[in-house]
This record gives structure tokens, sequence and C-alpha cells, in this order.
């Protein structure tokens, strides 16, 4: 049986009524259990610092903890705008996604020019017969990444806004009021956020087992974590380390 957040704490010599800032608290029962950090738990903290549910945050709340947690992982990570956090929906896979893809390259490739060294389609909808998010990820390579000036107003043309970044990728979605139907990552080519990308795709359009196991997962996310996108995207981390490592354990 899962431990409640109140016993983990008590058994890690945590109070909460002496520790008043609740990023310091998850820190300290990340090194006393010794575990990667979660997301989710960097929200439980929250949440019961406050006295509330992860459900009930309020949006301020919520996006320190995402930046907090973050923060540690992405060097540099900042979000930028509003907080929109649409529910999570995962359907079964439509051949009409390779089509959305190949419009919003087209849009891309007008819009960037010789900005965009490679334009690719990543994510779940990229791999035909997987369970996804009806949401077409695109990635584009540029030369410079944190040269934004030369692909952010050209990306922003095409109805998304920049959303967050870091000092490895910057996420477009689009602006507020339109159809969350596409996201857009910019990395530098020849990173290893493009390769790690690229390989996880692979990987999963050659081998039918490691697929359905990640449709499950998947849906069971979905299941688990219907109104936060974060949680649900965190949730998958675990699973894509082990398939990344794996395949460069192949080469």
């Amino acid at each position: 049986m899962k431990r409640s957040l109140s016993s983990r704490l008590a058994e890690a010599g945590i109070d909460p009524a002496a520790t008043a800032d609740p990023h310091a608290a998850f820190l300290a029962l990340v090194e006393a259990e010794d575990v990667p950090p979660t997301l989710d738990d960097r929200l439980a903290v929250q949440a019961l610092w406050l006295d509330t549910t992860r459900n009930e945050l309020p949006d301020a709340d919520r996006l320190r903890a995402v930046e907090d947690f973050f923060g540690m992982r992405w060097e540099g990570f900042e979000i930028l705008g509003e907080n929109r956090n649409d529910p999570v929906i995962v359907v079964d896979y439509d051949p009409a996604w390779p089509d959305r893809f190949r419009n919003w390259r087209q849009r891309l490739e007008d819009a960037l020019g010789e900005a965009a060294i490679r334009i690719e389609h990543v994510g779940s909808t990229a791999v035909p017969g997987l369970a996804a998010k009806p949401i077409i990820d695109v990635q584009v390579c540029v030369a410079d990444v944190a040269d934004e000036a030369r692909y952010v107003p050209a990306i922003e043309q095409t109805g998304v806004a920049l959303r967050s970044r870091d000092t490895e990728h910057r996420y477009f979605r689009p602006a507020p009021g339109r159809p969350r139907d596409v996201q857009i990552h910019v990395c530098e080519v020849g990173s290893d956020w493009e390769r790690d990308h690229l390989a996880f795709r692979d990987v999963l359009r050659s081998d039918p087992v490691t697929r359905d196991a990640y449709a499950a997962l998947k849906r069971e996310l979905a299941r688990r974590f219907p109104n936060d996108r974060l949680a649900y995207t965190e949730g998958k981390g675990e699973f894509i380390a082990d398939v990344l490592d794996r395949s460069s354990n192949t080469e």
C-alpha cells in the first residue's frame, strides 16, 4: 500500500509546522528517501502546505511548484504566459494525423525559411497504431536555440505562442482561444534533445510490443490524471528513459 505523504514526511523527520518553504521540504524528502524526484510529490507537498488538494491548488501555487520542479531538471526553465491545463484525453490512432503534420510542416517551412534546418513529426501521433492525445508534436531544429529572434516571431505567426523555455528547448502551443491541436518544440540540430525524441519515436515505430506497452501506460495515466497534463507527462518519464537506455545499449 502506498504510504501517505504525511507518513513519509514524518519518517523523514520533516515537520510541516516548522518548515515554511514547501520546496525546501520537498528537497529534504527527496534526499531522505534517496529516490528520483517526481512532479506528483512536488505538487502534493505544495497542496499539503496549503491544506488543500492537488486539484484545488490555486494557479499561482501550482505554477510555482511546476517551475520549482522542472527548474531542477532543465537549466533556465521558465513558464511564459497563462497556466493552461487542458483535460488529458487519449484516443485511438487516427490515420489523418500524418496529413495534419504535413500541413503544419508546410506552414512552418513557409514561415521559417532557412532558419529551420529540420522539421520532424515526433511524439505519439507520429507512430502508426499508437493511441495518443490528438495533438500533433512537431520538432523544429535550428542552428542556435538561444537566437530566438531568428525563429520565435516566425513560428508565432502560424498561430501558436511561446509558452516555456530552457537552455535546450523552446515550447509553443496554440494561443488562448485556439484549439490545442499542435505542439511545436524547437531544439538545436545535433542536440541530445533532438536525438532522444527521434530515437524514442523510431523504437516505437519498429517495436509493436514496446508501442503497445506505452499505449497501456498512457491510458492508465490519463485515467489517473484526467485534469493534470504535467503529471500525465511526468508519469511517462521512467518508461521513456528505460526505452532510450535500452536503445543506446543496442547501437
